[in-house]
């Protein structure tokens, strides 16, 4: 296997694989994610679904870490570790899972409001959610060859600023492959024409971690779960993308499982 930043189209095939089992697994928690259930019973449907396809558990391949996804609640934003609590309507329920498909590792995360109550036009909530997902997406149109590491953290910080909220400086995306977590860093903020030049054949996971307060996180009393401090909403939005010529190929969009 390749530790190189360019994978090849043999690699790229593996990562392809890879790509959907985690996309299966996010699908699948995001389904059903409804109030009641607990985040312990959603961490073992997503690794239910990756071992069921022949595939095994990102997250578990870091150090301490035993559990398949992270979810996070409200004013936690990352790293949160799947618990007994049960779900209520209108939590706002962030689901970061990884997958690895022959020792090739894709990563997701997907925010979701639980329940109903919340989705009324102009709540509040939806609309902060729509941002980070709009921002996603505007975020994978840079990931082409020719633009530069720094083009896709100006598009994060850009779309997530310019709708009032703030970005959580301190975590960022990365590259992916025979590790969770590979060169390059991909900041959520940025300058646009700045740092290292994309290529084709790069795997990135792109990331929109943002907050609706002043951005600020603090980590919690379980050594892993990453609150705001001024108790905010946090957001997370992710996927994992192969860098092309003109554009980006996505690996891990669960909407079209």
């Amino acid at each position: 296997m390749s530790n190189n930043i360019i994978k090849t189209e043999v690699e790229q095939k593996l990562l392809r694989k890879s790509g959907i089992l985690t996309a299966r697994a996010l699908k699948t928690v995001i389904e059903n994610a409804k109030p009641g259930v607990t985040l312990l019973e959603l961490d073992k449907l997503a690794e239910d679904v990756i071992k069921k396809n022949g595939g095994e558990s990102s997250f578990k391949t870091v150090p301490g870490y035993n559990f398949t996804t992270c979810l996070t609640v409200n004013d936690e934003v990352v790293h949160g570790i799947p618990r007994a609590i049960k779900l209520q309507s209108g939590d706002l329920l962030s689901i970061d899972v990884g997958a690895i498909y022959q020792g090739w590792h894709t990563d997701a995360a997907w925010s979701i409001i639980v329940g109903s109550d919340e989705l009324e036009v102009g709540s509040e909530k939806k609309r902060f959610l729509e941002v980070g997902e709009e921002t996603l997406w505007k975020t994978i149109t840079q990931a082409h060859e020719g633009k530069r590491i720094g083009d896709i953290s100006a598009s994060i910080q850009q779309g997530v600023e310019n709708a009032g909220y703030n970005v959580v400086q301190s975590f960022s995306g990365h590259g992916i492959g025979t590790n969770n977590h590979e060169k390059p860093e991909i900041p959520t903020f940025g300058k646009e024409k700045t740092g290292l030049k994309l290529k084709r054949g790069m795997i990135l996971a792109i990331e929109v971690i943002y907050a609706e307060g002043n951005g600020d996180v603090c980590e919690a009393n379980d050594d892993w779960t990453v609150i705001t401090t001024d108790h905010s909403l946090g957001g997370l939005f992710e996927m994992s993308v192969i860098v092309g010529k003109k554009g980006a190929e996505i690996l891990t969009d669960w909407r079209q499982i």
